[in-house]
């Protein structure tokens, strides 16, 4: 008897092992929805669709194994204020986390970073409430508007990757902004190789957004 009960248990564990292994494939077989709330730079401007942020990013996120559907909430010539007054829309059909690219239009156009900050805070606030993860770009201002309003301007992505809910990443363009080789001739949008230098630095970042997306 000691001996078929103990037979029994060792199937009852083999099958809970087996139960637990099929959950855990099937929650990284998810397929997670990733909202690109930004601008030109997230919408590919000036570039084929194929060559674009979303769709590199994407590129790049199948070939590391991951099942994610981007959510394209990028709109060219996009201020804060703007991807604040749609946000509700970008998430009708619902998100799992989201990287938020927005500030670079309000640094060309002097926008008070107060009210940058503002317009952050809001999205950042209604992807908290809504247990979204978020990865938030932050962005540099021209250096024609002088070092004090530059300065506000950085301290205002700052104080927002503060958060403790949110993965910042300082500077969306670092490594490409300024570089002929990777811009095209407006000298503001990246390239094609300006892309894709983009999303292999942010990759990693990207990555652990997902995972903290799949653990909630």
């Amino acid at each position: 008897m000691a001996r078929r009960y103990g037979s029994r248990r060792h199937v009852l564990k083999a099958v809970a092992a087996a139960t637990t292994l099929v959950f855990a494939r099937t929650a990284r077989a998810r397929t997670l929805r990733l909202l690109v709330l930004g601008d030109s730079l997230g919408a590919g401007y000036g570039l084929a669709r194929a060559e674009g942020f979303q769709a590199q990013l994407a590129a790049a996120l199948q070939a590391r194994g991951h099942a994610v559907t981007i959510l394209d909430g990028a709109v060219s010539g996009d201020t804060t204020a703007g991807g604040r007054a749609r946000l509700d829309w970008a998430l009708a059909d619902g998100a799992d986390a989201a990287l938020v690219e927005l500030g670079g239009n309000d640094g060309l156009r002097g926008i008070d970073p107060s009210a940058t900050e503002a317009n952050l805070t809001a999205i950042l606030d209604t992807l908290a409430a809504k247990r979204i993860p978020v990865l938030l770009c932050g962005m540099l201002a021209p250096p024609n508007l002088g070092p004090e309003y530059g300065q506000a301007f950085h301290a205002t992505f700052e104080r927002l990757g503060a958060r403790k809910e949110v993965i910042y990443d300082p500077f969306f363009l670092q490594g490409v902004a300024r570089d002929p080789a990777l811009n095209q001739p407006d000298g503001i949008h990246p390239n094609p190789e300006g892309v894709r230098r983009i999303v292999a630095r942010l990759l990693p970042q990207i990555e652990r957004l997902l995972a903290e997306a799949r653990a909630s």
